[in-house]
């Protein structure tokens, strides 16, 4: 009997993993296209035969972007709202989960901030006061509309509260009766001992701000300030691209489809070389942080 319930614990383990191997090979399958559409010449991309390994290897399209000044200012400008967005993701996140993690009776009225908090996230003003609230503030054109309508995310903080939770009380009883204030405890104990949760919502707010196009198309209306992936997707519905001196040359070589999986491959590097630094975190943190009083 035993050997029967192991052998059909080892059935369904196989069974798991060969599901998520599928799922795993599936979700890399258009990358892998993605990149060997950028790989391959005009004529077999617009016909049709790129399927997961280039057609006629071809470099140009690369070259076409190391040419391209656009490109590499919406680049740069993801580069720096990530870079501030981020940072500022994660201090606010860490000021506010930190009080809300405290007892009732260390914070009094905190279950008003949380309810406060949880109502901000799950009602949605609407588009049109969203913008004329950050129109007002006249933050149009500029990158802190790209980055501080969300500076603090709500379900980062919530995530952080509660892995500050499970945190082990005898840690925190033993630094106040050394004489740690809030500041200390937070820099000396739950910061060094929270990495997974904060490794989380770091990869949560990195990605958050370099997949975004939405708010880059609606925020800025001069296109030489558009993130980069505004930037791409404008490239994507347009019919051509506007060429600029050795590029006409280059796009003799290109189709669009090339040109734009190119650009696309080389948007999702960043996150391919950053993910993995983060994926060993992800899973205990999120879990942990997951978990209710």
């Amino acid at each position: 009997m035993i050997t029967s319930k192991r052998l059909q614990d080892r059935i369904i383990d196989w069974f798991i993993a060969l599901f998520l191997l599928a799922l795993g090979i599936s979700t890399l399958l258009p990358l892998i296209n993605t990149l060997a559409i950028s790989l391959s010449e005009r004529a077999a991309v617009s016909g049709g035969m790129v399927k997961l390994t280039p057609v006629g290897f071809n470099l140009t399209a690369y070259e076409y972007i190391l040419q391209d000044t656009k490109f590499w200012r919406a680049f740069g400008i993801s580069v720096l709202r990530v870079a501030l967005g981020g940072l500022l993701n994660f201090a606010l996140a860490v000021l506010t989960a930190f009080p809300l993690s405290r007892s009732e009776k260390a914070f009094p009225g905190r279950n008003i901030f949380i309810w406060m908090f949880v109502f901000g996230m799950i009602l949605n003003v609407g588009i049109v006061p969203w913008y004329l609230t950050i129109a007002q503030y006249k933050l149009i054109d500029t990158i802190w509309a790209l980055v501080l309508p969300g500076a603090v995310p709500i379900w980062n903080v919530i995530i952080l509260m509660n892995f500050f939770r499970n945190i082990p009380k005898e840690l925190d009883e033993a630094a106040r009766i050394d004489g740690a204030n809030p500041w200390q405890l937070l820099w000396h104990i739950y910061l060094p001992t929270s990495l997974p949760a904060l490794a989380t919502i770091t990869l949560f707010s990195i990605v958050g701000h370099w997949n975004s196009f939405f708010d880059g198309l609606i925020l800025m209306n001069n296109p030489d300030n558009y993130p980069l992936q505004t930037y791409i997707q404008q490239l994507v519905i347009a019919d051509r691209p506007i060429l600029h001196g050795g590029q006409a040359q280059l796009m003799v070589k290109l189709s669009n489809a090339t040109l734009n999986a190119a650009k696309l491959f080389v948007a999702m590097i960043p996150i391919l070389i950053i993910y993995p630094f983060l994926q060993r975190y992800f899973v205990r943190g999120i879990m942990l942080g997951a978990v209710k009083e």
